[in-house]
Order: C-alpha cells, then structure tokens, then sequence
C-alpha cells in the first residue's frame, strides 16, 4: 500500500438513480461527468492534479493540496446548480438530475490490487461516505424542491475554509448538524438549509411584516368578548352663512339701465322673484297716506310725476 497523503474529497450521487431506466441511467452518467468537469475546470483542477473513480451512481473525485479548497467550494456552490439547472430545463421528468454533494479532506490512501479497479484506503474518506449516504442530507434534498442540489462539508472543511469567510464563501449559510454513524456522531455543514434559525434580534418577514404584526395587534381585543373601540368619524364641517341682503343670480349677459331697489329676490332664471326690482324705467308704490312712494325714475321725477321742487310734468 502507498503512503497516505491529504486530500480534498468530493463525493457526488444522483438522487433515485436505481429508479431510472438503463438508457436514462447512461444519460444522467454522462452529464454527471460534464457537469464535474466544467466544475473543476472553473476551480483550477488540472487533470493531472485528480482522481476520478466511478460508482455508477456517482463519483469519487480526490484532488491533489495543491488544488485550493475555496476555489472548490466557490465553484461548488455557483457553477455546479447553474450546469444542473441548465440540464433539467432541457430534460424530461425522468432524466431531472438531483445530486447529494460532499467536501470533506484527510488522509487517504490508493491499494490497487491485480485485475481490479479502485483501492481506496482511509479513515477520512469512509467519513465522507457517511455524510454522503446520511438521513440529514438525503431529508434536506427530498425538502428542497425547487433545487438542483444540496451540500455538506466536512468538519474540517468548514473550520479550515468555510468560517474565516473567504470570498465567494458565507458562513451564515451554513447550519451545523449531526450524523449518526456505527462508531458514534458526526458533526456535518449543511449549505443553505432553509430551516436555519434567524439571526437574533432579526424580525420574521422583514420590517414589513412586522409593522403588519403591529397593526393587527392594535386592532386585536384586549380581552374575552372585548370589542374595538370605533373609529371616530370626520368632524362636521360648519355651514357657510348666506350673506344678508338681495342675491341675485343671472345667467347669460345681463345688461343692467336705470336703478335697482330691491328686497329679497332669488333665483331670477326659472325661480320667484319678492319684492322690489326695478331694471329701468319707474316704479310706482303706495303708501298710507295715499301718497305714491318716493321712487324716482331715470329723468328725477317722482312717482306721482312731480320733479323734486313739486312741479308737474311741465317745465
């Protein structure tokens, strides 16, 4: 057996790849294998820099510390759901492709023996296995519906790159969570599990919904049988006073000759006209002493035809 060296692990498996038909099964391999390739391709893998085993139902890649771990989990969590989604636009229902991806890295080894394949030796690497195969990450796929895949790393994945933030790379969405295995518990990161709590002291929904909450607290009974308090309605408006006096209302263009003496008119277009209006000429109004009123005309007489020395109507 070769000497043990570090590796980066990735693990990836097709989700109900033993439902499908051989002729969809040979598909889903050969777009596994493309979408691992555009992969590593945008993380800086060399070819020469991986190992590449086949499970049927997925792969084992191990890459060589060389290869830096954030350039992988960048491209992990950006390029791989582009590729998958790009495929599964374009595929029929039963050649969808849902992968369980793990990162994890240790100490592994390479055992070919003759006339076989494969050989791989490790702690770290059966480890990985583990999360890959685990109740938590097959649950957290089956959740998510609207996504291509789901991702775990390992713990010294995430104590060594993911929670020092590096670029491209948010601790927050990671959750922590724990694995049963045969020897014991393995703790795992899950990226982007939507079940995460929220940061403390941060509203659920957002400051809309909790201005939402608020009004209906407010409106809500303070107790058994209670009942709001109604709400006042607009105050009445003071009603504007009509002026005293005669008011009158012409419509058209009126052309006015001659005094005006007048009570209370209203509305002369179609309406009752009270007391006195005079448009020109003269009017005559009797008093108690059997005298005419004192209403002049236009030319300064009285109403019994006197001028205002007491004359008659000739000079």
């Amino acid at each position: 057996m070769r000497e043990p060296v570090n590796r980066t692990i990735l693990l990836l498996d097709i989700e109900r790849f033993s439902r499908r038909d051989d002729v969809v099964q040979a598909v889903l391999r050969r777009t596994l294998n493309t979408v691992v390739d555009q992969t590593l391709v945008t993380a800086g893998a060399e070819a020469t820099q991986q190992y590449r085993e086949d499970r049927g139902d997925g792969l084992i890649v191990l890459l060589s510390g060389d290869v830096a771990k954030t350039a992988v989990l960048r491209a992990l969590l950006t390029v791989t759901p582009e590729l998958l989604h790009d495929h599964n636009r374009l595929a029929s229902g039963s050649a969808q492709m849902r992968l369980r991806i793990v990162l994890a890295a240790g100490e592994v080894a390479h055992d070919p023996q003759a006339g076989t394949t494969g050989g791989l030796v490790g702690h770290d690497l059966n480890q990985a296995f583990r999360l890959l195969d685990s109740d938590a990450l097959r649950d957290a796929l089956a959740a998510r519906t609207d996504s291509h895949c789901v991702l775990a790393v390992s713990a010294p994945v995430y104590e060594g790159v993911v929670r020092h933030g590096h670029r491209g790379v948010r601790p927050e969405q990671f959750r922590r969570t724990e694995v049963k295995v045969k020897d014991g518990v393995l703790a795992a990161w899950l990226h982007g599990d939507e079940t995460s709590p929220a940061p403390e002291g941060a509203e659920a929904g957002g400051p809309r919904a909790a201005a939402g909450r608020e009004r209906a607290a407010a409106a809500a009974p303070s107790g058994h049988g209670a009942q709001a308090p109604p709400r006042p309605g607009p105050e009445p408006q003071p009603q504007q006073e009509r002026p005293a006096g005669a008011v009158f209302h012409f419509y058209g263009a009126p052309v006015v000759h001659g005094s005006l003496v007048g009570g209370d008119q209203h509305g002369v277009s179609g309406g009752d006209v009270t007391g006195d209006v005079v448009l020109g000429g003269s009017v005559t109004k009797p008093v108690p002493n059997g005298r005419t009123g004192d209403v002049q005309t236009d030319d300064g007489r009285d109403g019994n035809g006197q001028d205002g020395n007491g004359n008659g109507g000739r000079p």
